[in-house]
């Protein structure tokens, strides 16, 4: 319990009464902090500390990376610019050795102001500080951490497209530079590779690589691309939000949690420009802002995540799990949740013009390739409604083509709505798209009207396809039971003739024990994120309740 004598000891309530000092003591949180925790994560809703002991110090994470942009001594107070404005923490607050904090309340710090306008003022000007000047938060707008790497390629190269999508979902800052920049030597600053060996990358401070492989990447970039461990108590496989969710709550509940991902964090929900529906996010937030929240979430309560690597096999009676290259990792328990991937349509063009202006998903950073263009999207779902509506803020014209006569089977209302308000999405029912054309990108689409069979060719400057996805379970070992359509059966829906233990299976687990199964993976999965996050958060549960069984059962 904070004392009214250490109240006394934070600058800016020194001068208030004893009583007032003694109402604030009882309504201050007192809060003990190791090396390393946080008092407040950035993203934080507001309130206000005072340091009591130890040192705290202001935190601003850029690409996974922490920079230190200023430092709290015991009588200082931070929090002042969030509960001013009433909004949250620009900044995250870590303690750099053993601290004590106390945390007030934005009502009761206000109840206290009132009583004391003095206080009200001094975090004000403290608050006016914190904003302005170099060392402020206008300094940190001005002045931007430098990318980490420079990446030269041309737009519709389908490697350079790979690698800037890898890049932007492994958030990664960088430059893209093209051969249009009427200063591209002296942006690259250093002998420029010839055009034959683009894309190149320049890690900033580092080597230069040409046309890349993505493991090399991540390597030059310290993405994370080896186990450290060769035993943990959960593999989760996959980075989606259900396995994110998964990493998140097996890390926080003291398991030893490494994930392991194909390709970038996020999964299919990664690559969607805007979830409106998602609990907590009234405006709405992007796949692959949710994706950033939650791997930084991850790694912090000391998740492993390797990317770049892709699992080959799993030995069921063992739990050893095979990834490319020979390694081979063991976990006490498994968590299967590799989601699904895009289905692909077997159309004229597609295959050749892939990566160069034909693109299955869409993140939000590909919108500025979209500028002034007429673009145009395949699917009728909630994944093809929310690119339209953010596509249009940046193209000419969306048009959505669909196979059905209506939106209303497979997109929500509010969707709906948004969609036909938007004066630049045109929605062509009983159509589909019959080939692409386009040297070297994407040229002109044609489109066929089913009912008339009309064939019309039209311009486009992109085509965005979300056409639902498949299960990619056939690396999966037999002992695995999978439903007719490759998804995997998890609980009850287990045969009996599968499973081999006296008990049941647990809700999620597969057929065989200690293996789980979530998110789009599972069988009978409502794919929605919200569903994926909360079955991530459900495997650990039930792990902990699979660890604590006797072998015999377990």
């Amino acid at each position: 319990m904070v004392t009214a004598e250490e109240i006394a000891g934070v600058a800016i309530f020194s001068e208030l009464s004893d009583e007032d000092r003694e109402r604030l003591s009882r309504v201050a949180a007192d809060i003990r902090l190791a090396a390393g925790e946080y008092a407040a994560e950035e993203g934080d809703g507001h309130a206000l500390f005072g340091l009591l002991d130890g040192e705290i110090e202001a935190v601003k994470s850029s690409d996974g990376i922490d920079r230190v942009v200023g430092r709290r001594a015991p009588g200082d107070i931070f929090g002042e610019v969030p509960v001013i404005l009433g909004t949250v923490f620009p900044v995250g607050f870590r303690a750099s050795k053993p601290s004590r904090v106390m945390r007030v309340e934005a009502r009761d710090y206000h109840t206290v102001a009132s009583a004391a306008p003095a206080v009200a003022q001094e975090v004000g000007r403290l608050a006016a500080h914190r904003m302005s000047g170099p060392a402020g938060l206008q300094g940190l707008a001005e002045s931007p951490p430098p990318p980490r790497a420079l990446v030269v390629g041309e737009r519709w190269d389908a490697s350079c497209t790979e690698l800037r999508r890898f890049l932007d979902r492994n958030q990664v800052t960088f430059d893209w530079l093209t051969s249009e920049l009427p200063d591209l030597e002296a942006r690259w600053g250093g002998p420029l590779p010839g055009s034959e060996d683009w894309p190149a990358i320049r890690v900033i401070g580092g080597k230069t690589v040409v046309r890349p492989q993505l493991r090399r990447v991540a390597e030059l970039l310290d993405l994370g691309t080896e186990a450290a461990e060769a035993t943990y108590d959960v593999v989760v496989v996959g980075a989606g939000p259900a396995g994110l969710a998964a990493a998140v709550y097996g890390a926080s509940e003291g398991l030893a949690t490494i994930v392991v991902e194909r390709e970038a964090p996020g999964g299919q929900a990664g690559t969607s420009s805007r979830i409106e529906n998602y609990l907590g996010f009234p405006s709405g937030v992007s796949g692959d802002e949710l994706a950033r929240r939650a791997l930084q979430q991850a790694r912090r309560l000391g998740a492993e995540i390797l990317v770049t690597r892709e699992i080959t096999r799993i030995d069921a009676p063992t739990h050893l799990v095979h990834l490319d290259g020979g390694d081979v990792i063991r976990g006490r328990t498994i968590v299967l949740a590799c989601g699904v991937s895009w289905r692909r349509l077997d159309i004229e063009g597609f295959e050749a013009l892939t990566g160069r202006g034909v693109m299955y998903g869409a993140a939000r950073s590909e919108a500025a390739s979209t500028h002034g263009l007429d673009i145009h999207i395949i699917g009728a779902g909630n994944s093809a409604g929310q690119a339209a509506m953010f596509f249009s803020n940046h193209a000419k014209s969306v048009t959505m083509v669909c196979r059905g006569d209506s939106l209303e089977k497979s997109m929500s209302r509010y969707l709906i709505q948004q969609v036909a308000q938007r004066g630049n999405i045109a929605v062509r029912f009983l159509s589909q798209i019959v080939a692409a054309h386009g040297e070297a990108s994407l040229e002109a689409v044609e489109i066929r009207n089913n009912a008339t069979g009309e064939v019309a060719r039209e311009s486009s400057g992109g085509l965005y396809v979300f056409i639902g996805a498949d299960a990619e379970t056939g690396w999966l070992p037999p002992e695995i039971a999978l439903d007719g359509r490759g998804f995997v059966l998890t609980g009850a829906e287990v045969p009996r003739d599968r499973w081999p233990l006296g008990r049941d299976p647990h809700l999620l687990e597969t057929s065989v024990p200690g293996v789980f199964a979530c998110g789009d993976v599972r069988s009978g999965q409502v794919k929605r994120v919200a569903a994926a996050v909360g079955e991530g958060s459900m495997a650990i549960a039930l792990i902990h309740q699979f660890l604590r069984e006797p072998p015999a059962a377990a």
